[in-house]
């Protein structure tokens, strides 16, 4: 367990910012260029570029260059790591509050009228 969590770890780091977010939301439909992913955002590319190594980091995305270009593609595997285990807390909630529903109508019982 322990080994799990250091990875998602740095995976929830990397998005916990809406920048990474929405450059993991823009290449959800497609590889991009570096270029083409940072013109939606106001800062410069230096910063761009920081953010891009948070999330290559985290293992998100990969980048490779031919030429003058790099080109980002997300890694989806790293991605379902993220949502498997919210997944997972998401069925323990579930469970939990579906246990103190049952709990809390056994201790007042709804009254049937005849």
């Amino acid at each position: 367990m322990a080994n799990q969590i250091q990875p998602l770890d740095s995976l929830f780091h990397a998005l916990a910012d809406p920048t990474r977010r929405a450059v993991i939301s823009r290449l959800l439909r497609g590889e991009a260029p570096v270029k083409r992913l940072a013109e939606p955002f106001e800062m410069g590319l230096p910063a761009f570029l920081k953010h891009l190594s948070v999330l290559e980091a985290s293992g998100l995305i990969h980048t490779e260059k031919q030429g003058r270009v790099r080109t980002c593609r997300i890694d989806t595997d790293r991605l379902s790591a993220a949502e498997g285990w919210l997944s997972e807390q998401r069925a323990i909630w579930q469970d939990r509050t579906d246990r103190l529903a049952v709990f809390v109508e056994s201790q007042h019982p709804t009254k049937e009228t005849s």
